[in-house]
């Protein structure tokens, strides 16, 4: 799918332009300033892993589970800040985290370069009742990816 193909160049582009610029803050950065989430740039980090695994997950169960799908929902119930804390980004080696964050994301692209079109119709059930198809969750993942680099950039820029 042509959109499928923009999404994966573009998140890729960012993926190489944003690596350098993580691993250039500087631990006070990182680990001090909190948004409105009271988040810090690792945990934000740390949340941008588990979006990428958990979508790779669901993007793959929408292709041979069947639809719809009912497939646990991490982000909408307040479980994405258990995660964090499950984790604890917070105490993570740096490099690590954003090798982390390099490695998932990038593989959720190349899932995404492998998605078999006959299955994009396919549905899962958010947590919020919600029926989203494959296709609108892969359409999507770009503008989460970009809300999260825009609040690592306001915290770096305070």
């Amino acid at each position: 799918m042509e959109n499928f193909d923009l999404i994966s160049k573009e998140l890729s582009n960012l993926i190489e332009q944003w690596e350098p610029k993580l691993l250039a803050l500087s631990d006070d950065i990182i680990a001090k300033r909190r948004n409105s989430q009271n988040r810090t740039i690792k945990q934000i980090v740390g949340h941008m892993v588990d979006s990428a695994s958990n979508n790779t997950h669901r993007v793959i169960n929408l292709q041979y589970q069947e639809s719809p799908l009912i497939f646990p929902d991490y982000a909408n119930l307040g479980n994405n800040d258990r995660w964090i804390a499950i984790q604890n980004y917070q105490d993570k080696d740096w490099h690590d985290l954003v090798q982390l964050w390099k490695c998932t994301n990038k593989h959720f692209v190349h899932v995404i370069q492998n998605v078999n079109n006959k299955k994009l119709n396919n549905v899962w059930i958010s947590a919020l009742n919600q029926e989203i198809s494959l296709e609108a969750m892969v359409l999507d993942f770009p503008r989460h990816f970009k809300l999260h680099l825009r609040e690592i950039n306001k915290l770096i820029d305070i």
